[in-house]
C-alpha cells in the first residue's frame, strides 16, 4: 500500500514538472489570458471588498493584472498572503499593487510590514484540483489551515486545466476543504 504522503509528493514533482514545461509553449499566454477573462466575469458577481491574491511561482496563474483591475473597477482592498514558518500560519496583508518590499519566511515575495487583514475573497493558487473543488497545494498547509480558520472566506482556486485530477488519483484528506471554485482557462470546476 502506497503512503498517501509519499504519493502526494511524487504527484507534485510531476505536476510541478509538466507545468514548468507547458508554460514555455505558445499556448501559456493563450491560457493566460482566457483564466483572466474567466476570473474578471467570477470577480464581476462577487464584487469583492478585500481580494486575497497570491505572488505567482513556478508557471502558475498571474492574477497580478486581475487584481488591479478589480481595485480599479470595485474599490476593493487588495492583499498578499504571509507565511511564517514557527508556528505554520499565514495571514493576509495590505497590497498597493505594487512590488512587494519583502519576503515572507518561506521566500515569497511579500509586503514587509502590515497588520493582518481578512479579505472576503481569496485567489488560491493551485497545482493541482478535482471537478470537485479539492486542490493539491505545495505540501506545506500554509492555504489549507487559513481555510479552516476562516470559514466564512470566498475560496476561489486558479489552475491550469493540466493540473485537473481524478478523485482516486487525489482522494481528498481529513483535513482537506474544498474550494467554492476552481477556475481554469477552459471551465469553471466545483
Amino acid at each position: 500500500m502506497t503512503d498517501p504522503i509519499d504519493a502526494r509528493a511524487t504527484l507534485r514533482r510531476h505536476l510541478l514538472t509538466a507545468r514548468r514545461d507547458w508554460a514555455q509553449t505558445p499556448a501559456a499566454p493563450l491560457a493566460q489570458e482566457a483564466l483572466a477573462d474567466r476570473l474578471m466575469a467570477v470577480l464581476a458577481q462577487l464584487e469583492p471588498d478585500g481580494l486575497g491574491l497570491y505572488w505567482p511561482m513556478k508557471g502558475e496563474f498571474n492574477p497580478r493584472g486581475v487584481a488591479l483591475a478589480a481595485q480599479a473597477e470595485w474599490g476593493c482592498r487588495l492583499a498578499l498572503p504571509f507565511a511564517q514558518r514557527e508556528p505554520v500560519a499565514m495571514h493576509y496583508r495590505a497590497w498597493s499593487g505594487e512590488e512587494p518590499d519583502g519576503r515572507d519566511e518561506c521566500g515569497l515575495p511579500a509586503p514587509a510590514e502590515g497588520k493582518p487583514v481578512e479579505p472576503d475573497v481569496l485567489l488560491v493558487p493551485c497545482l493541482g484540483f478535482t471537478a470537485e473543488g479539492f486542490r493539491l497545494g505545495y505540501g506545506g498547509g500554509y492555504f489549507d489551515r487559513y481555510l479552516a480558520a476562516h470559514p466564512g472566506v470566498t475560496a476561489i482556486g486558479l489552475a491550469w486545466e493540466a493540473g485537473r485530477l481524478d478523485t482516486a488519483v487525489l482522494a481528498p484528506q481529513a483535513h482537506d476543504l474544498p474550494l467554492m471554485a476552481v477556475l481554469t482557462e477552459a471551465q469553471t470546476w466545483g
